[in-house]
């Protein structure tokens, strides 16, 4: 493969970037600086060398985040801090982008990557990837709610919402007639509308308090991963999603 190619899928930049990166001499191969992007070596080698440190291609990469609140599921935002920005610099790649979206204030699983085929698939609101939900309501959660998730809702703006599937883990309950009752809840949709969760119930008039995704798919949060902390994912959970997309 091109010496360009290679570089930039070992995660040095685009190949404007990689150019510019050969002009100043920093790329060698086997021991000798080279500087033609055309160059053909095998992408399996082991001789190419980034201003002394060798390098390895590698097509795609997948990681877990357990996303914090406070962050915006992005690459680039002039206000806020990005998910990719918790990246470390050995694993940082200019390619690299979440699949689909947490809201700001939205914690849990949230999956970074580089390949565009997965990534399109996962968020497809045709291939109805299932995406689980624990949630903290302000207002008590019944069985007549459970039902109405069930048959679809259609939200404030007029768009229907799938039927989701809805289980209540606890509910809180206030002698204090000033304080409203909560409900823990776990919840299941299968499409991907912006806020849905809390468009959902705010159509049955109650209010998401806190939000955290658990699972996508097949892949669930590993519960090792703190908040703000990554992990790469194992081959198998990348053929999980690849199977479920």
């Amino acid at each position: 493969m091109r010496l360009d190619k290679f570089l930039a899928e070992a995660g040095l930049g685009s190949r404007t970037e990689v150019k510019k990166l050969l002009a100043k001499s920093l790329v060698t191969v086997d021991g000798t600086v080279q500087k033609d992007g055309k160059f053909q070596v095998d992408k399996n080698s082991t001789a190419v060398k980034f201003d002394g440190r060798p390098l390895s291609y590698q097509e795609f990469y997948y990681y877990m985040l357990n996303k914090p609140a406070g962050l915006v599921s992005a690459t680039k935002d002039n206000l806020d801090k990005t998910v990719v920005e918790l990246l470390r610099p050995e694993d940082f790649r200019a390619d690299i982008f979440p699949v689909g979206r947490l809201d700001k204030n939205t914690e849990g699983l949230l999956i970074l990557t580089n390949d565009g085929a997965l990534g399109h698939d996962l968020t497809q609101p045709k291939k109805h990837v299932e995406k689980e939900y624990f949630a903290h309501i302000d207002g008590r959660v019944t069985e007549e709610t459970i039902a109405r998730f069930a048959a679809g809702l259609t939200l404030k703006n007029g768009e229907v919402a799938r039927p989701a599937e809805l289980f209540i883990e606890k509910i809180y309950e206030n002698t204090d007639t000033q304080l409203r009752i909560a409900t823990d809840i776990r919840v299941i949709i299968h499409e991907g509308k912006f806020h849905q969760v809390k468009r959902m119930f705010e159509a049955v008039e109650m209010y998401v308090l806190y939000l955290k995704r658990l699972r996508m798919g097949h892949l669930q949060l590993d519960k090792n991963l703190k908040l703000g902390d990554y992990r790469t994912l194992t081959e198998e959970e990348v053929e999980s999603l690849k199977n479920k997309a």
